[in-house]
């Protein structure tokens, strides 16, 4: 029966410290992979997406969702908010590339339309009046759910986001577990 001698109780704990060190670094690179390609994770910080999505809420939104097609209305979206990049917001698309967005009283009108589009369901009817916006190529119109309280398109200094500041599409609230949902 062969003696264990100090050498190989050496080279078996350096050989146990290099494979959890290999699992680290690969749970590490794997990590950075799915975060800045696959996923963004986002917290909600204001009540602007209500009752949609509630402030302090946390929501993955998939990178992948645009790279083979684009945007649609009403698909709520991540993306660096176009009057301060190093914030992230999550809103609503309301305006496509092109198109000409008015709000009258509350109701939203695409390119003139004589019927308000039937716009999804907010937190309260929308108050006032605004625009007209005309939507440039490559860039989207945006707003809350929450109408009367969302700092959206209607107020920035730069009105669209444009398609490189989007970062993935809404897709999953996973935060709080009670209220997990596809959205």
């Amino acid at each position: 029966m062969r003696q264990k001698n100090q050498s190989d109780n050496n080279f078996s704990w350096k050989k146990e410290l290099l494979q959890w060190a290999a699992v680290l670094i690969a749970a590490a690179v794997l990590a950075l992979f799915i975060n800045n390609v696959l996923v963004v994770n986002a917290e909600i910080p204001s009540g602007s997406m209500e009752n949609t999505i509630m402030p302090g809420d946390r929501v993955f939104g998939n990178r992948l969702s645009y790279k083979l097609g684009s945007p649609e209305r009403f698909d709520i979206i991540i993306f660096r908010y176009p009057d301060d990049e190093s914030q992230l917001f999550i809103k609503r698309i309301i305006g496509l590339p092109g198109e000409t967005v008015e709000i009258h009283d509350g109701s939203i009108y695409i390119d003139g339309s004589a019927e308000p589009i039937d716009d999804v369901a907010t937190k309260e009817p929308m108050e006032g009046s605004f625009g007209p916006y005309t939507v440039p190529e490559g860039c989207y119109f945006v707003m809350g759910d929450n109408r009367n309280n969302s700092k959206d398109s209607r107020y920035w200094e730069h009105t669209f986001v444009t398609e490189d500041e989007i970062l993935g599409k809404a897709v999953f609230r996973y935060w709080p577990l009670g209220k997990m949902k596809f959205l």
